[in-house]
């Protein structure tokens, strides 16, 4: 069953206290119903971003806010050319995603390969109807109702077919008839149905020996509201390693107060009554920091080295975190440059819409912030998907493995990292992508 949209105040309580980037300095909009027309919504959302907007002296002159057909069409319209990351949601995306960490569907995250003529499955989550079935990381679909997946993307080529075909509408009870291929060969088959699937944020926790030192590692996906007890549960498994490897690869960003807590776990002792984040916006406010804060973290590892693995898709909050705790302790980045997003948003509500406009840009203890071409790795690796979480098969995590063992990056690093870091920033917005990419 859908969860029932909550009344505009209750929602307005909501995002105050559950923003992605929430910060309290920028004052809130207030929408009443009786200002919910499209104009009016418009103007309202105009004068915001004239007042608020990181970029508001590159918004274009002349712009007539009562002409546009939607909110979107006028954020694209104001939106400075840098900027990819602004965006929409409507009340229930927001509440899903944000708040109650739910969507429908079969809980699975895709990697399209079509030049395989598979779709490999990224990730699952764990109580879901695809993790009921048995599929995982490193799965590959090869075949959905009845048609090869070769097939199904000949189709989407040719434009007589789309994603939706496949895995089909967002609604409970929607089915596919599913055949994949497991990393050992093994083809398996099933029926799943879409269902309210809750996110775990944190997809994997383990502890392993590597040349006679204990290693943690986990996977974190996202940072929102349940991700501080799901921080928690990681880092109490984690107490006492020598090493930790923290698997940012596919985390889009979120809770800044939630990367605070990631960080200060991570090394307490070296933190303590540090500066976590400098806040700067445009000209009609001052700056402020925030001092590193556990906020709701429990356990503390207190290491003075901590590895993150990263990719394209790792943005905002997970860059924060490197580059928050960089003037502090060893950092070692491996896999490839991060999106390059050293700015964030807090969410505004007009009536059922909810904008992300960027509010801010982040600076860490040393002043530095100026990263929108990524930051770099110092081991290469691709994030070429062979097994589940954990493997020791997976490119990025071997190479940290091997790092820890030799203090240098594998050897095959090296021509890796000369394309890694010559390669162009991603287009689009990470968090829809990642989102499209959900089913």
């Amino acid at each position: 069953m859908k969860r029932k949209i909550l009344p505009l105040s209750a929602l307005s309580l909501l995002i105050a206290g559950c923003s992605t980037e929430d910060l309290p300095q920028l004052p809130t909009v207030d929408v009443g119903a009786s200002q919910c027309s499209q104009q009016a919504k418009n103007v309202n959302m105009f004068n915001f971003m004239q007042s608020d907007y990181l970029w508001n002296d590159e918004i274009p002159s002349g712009i007539q806010p009562r002409s546009y057909a939607s909110l979107n069409d006028l954020l694209n319209a104001m939106r400075s050319p840098r900027d990819r990351f602004s965006f929409l949601l409507t009340e229930q995306e927001y509440l899903d995603r944000y708040v109650n960490a739910v969507f429908f569907g079969y809980g699975l995250s895709r990697q399209d390969r079509p030049d395989l003529g598979v779709m490999q499955i990224r990730y699952v989550y764990e109580d879901s109807p695809a993790a009921e079935v048995g599929l995982s990381r490193g799965d590959q679909i090869i075949e959905a109702n009845g048609v090869a997946m070769a097939e199904w993307y000949s189709r989407i080529e040719a434009g007589s077919a789309t994603i939706d075909d496949i895995f089909g509408p967002n609604e409970e009870g929607v089915s596919v008839d599913l055949q994949w291929r497991d990393p050992n060969g093994v083809i398996s088959s099933a029926t799943i149905t879409k269902r309210e699937v809750e996110t775990n944020t944190v997809m994997h926790t383990q502890r392993q020996s590597v040349n006679g030192s204990e290693v943690g590692y986990f996977v974190f996906d996202t940072f929102i509201n349940r991700s501080e007890a799901d921080l928690n549960r990681a880092f109490d498994q984690l107490d006492g390693v020598d090493e930790l490897v923290v698997d940012l690869r596919y985390n889009g960003g979120g809770l800044i107060r939630v990367a605070n807590q990631l960080a200060s776990q991570v090394a307490w002792h070296e933190v303590q009554n540090q500066t976590f984040v400098t806040y700067q916006y445009n000209s009609n406010y001052q700056s402020n920091s925030v001092p590193f804060n556990l906020g709701a973290g429990i356990t503390r590892l207190n290491l003075d080295r901590v590895y993150v693995l990263t990719t394209g898709a790792s943005c905002s909050s997970s860059e924060l975190v490197i580059n928050s705790l960089s003037p502090f302790v060893e950092v070692i980045t491996i896999g490839e440059p991060t999106c390059g997003k050293p700015v964030g948003q807090s969410p505004r509500q007009f009536c059922d819409e909810i904008l992300y406009s960027i509010n801010f840009q982040t600076l860490n203890a040393d002043g530095f912030g100026d990263y929108f071409d990524g930051l770099p790795v110092n081991c290469a690796a691709s994030d070429t998907i062979v097994a589940d979480w954990g493997d020791n098969a997976d490119p990025l995590l071997a190479t940290a493995y091997t790092h820890i063992q030799t203090g240098q990056c594998a050897a095959d690093g090296v021509a890796a990292l000369s394309r890694a870091t010559s390669r162009s920033v991603a287009t689009g917005n990470p968090v829809i992508d990642k989102f499209r990419k959900e089913h």
